[in-house]
């Protein structure tokens, strides 16, 4: 694994691992490229939120 950024930002690898794992990204939910490219859209909203709420509640 990757040392992490001192920045504080994620790679790539990290961030698709944990959609992966996380979020069920090791098999597509629908057919075709138009609704595969939705599920990674919706997926990455919701590691968004989730990734923006944790942040807010560390700052409170």
């Amino acid at each position: 694994m990757e040392p992490a950024d001192p920045s504080g930002t994620r790679s790539d690898r990290e961030i698709f691992g944990t959609w992966k794992r996380c979020y069920g990204l090791r098999r597509m939910r629908w057919r075709g490229l138009a609704k595969a490219t939705a599920q990674v859209h919706l997926t990455a909203i919701a590691y968004n939120l989730k990734r923006t709420m944790n942040i807010l509640a560390a700052r409170a």
